[in-house]
């Protein structure tokens, strides 16, 4: 496609004050970039092609590429992360008359997600929607619910050493908490966070992060998770869970 642009304008052009010095074929192909995004070709969360492949598709050197996604970052255009890459971060501005579906096609698929979120990010998301998540299941789960709950406990505590096996067991306890809400909204929120959390590169980091003894910890966790429940105790409940998720989150520090 053509590399001029008729959306919006760069924003170097009317804001100067970030204006880093750069050479002029620098700053053509960041512009060149830009028009990219404005037009959706890039949209908000994609990752670009890496350094090499755009110096191939540009006909210049990786340090000048390098110098033009920094010269983007510069303005939030762009986010660079190391190991991972870098991710589209400008988002097209709509007219009011656009439609909803173009309105919601901002949102990130589960690939995405995995692929931006940081571990502070999950560990926010996780914090806020964990206690109340369970809250709610302890005062709503039924008594098919509670021995659903059971049954994956008995499952999850016959492991020692399997972390693969034993990371799938733990996301299937807690989302087996997550519907015992009979709330569809939570559930599905909860289960986004499942799925991202199953991405190869979450997956890989979580399961190194299993010892026998992390995971004998995690056992007698859900032990005494269970019986809050089993008991309707919702305060005990609730603490335990803020604790098996500050540990989750030390976890992806440690391990990060």
């Amino acid at each position: 496609m053509s590399d001029t642009y008729d959306f919006e304008a760069p924003p170097w052009i009317d804001d100067v004050t970030r204006h880093p010095l750069v050479t002029p074929r620098v700053k053509e192909i960041a512009t060149r970039l830009f028009a990219r995004f404005a037009s959706g070709e890039y949209p908000f969360g994609t990752r670009i092609p890496a350094e090499r492949d755009l110096a191939d598709a540009f006909g210049d050197s990786r340090a000048t590429i390098r110098q033009a996604l920094e010269f983007l970052a510069t303005y939030g255009i762009v986010a660079r992360r190391p190991g991972s890459g870098t991710f589209v971060s400008y988002q097209r501005k709509r007219s009011s008359h656009d439609s909803r579906d173009e309105r919601t096609s901002s949102f990130l698929g589960v690939d995405q997600l995995a692929e931006t979120a940081s571990p502070f990010a999950m560990n926010i998301a996780s914090s806020i929607l964990a206690p109340e998540m369970t809250r709610l299941a302890t005062i709503y789960m039924s008594a098919r619910d509670v021995a659903d709950l059971q049954n994956q406990l008995a499952r999850l505590e016959a492991i020692v050493t399997e972390s693969d096996t034993f990371a799938m067991l733990e996301e299937e306890f807690m989302m087996a908490i997550a519907r015992g809400t009979h709330n569809s909204l939570i559930t599905t929120m909860y289960a986004i966070l499942h799925e991202v959390r199953r991405h190869p590169q979450w997956a890989a980091a979580r399961q190194q992060a299993l010892t026998p003894a992390k995971i004998k910890s995690i056992q007698l966790m859900f032990r005494s998770l269970y019986e809050a429940i089993e008991r309707r105790n919702v305060e005990t409940a609730v603490e335990i869970i803020k604790i098996y998720v500050a540990n989750a989150h030390e976890d992806m520090i440690y391990e990060s």
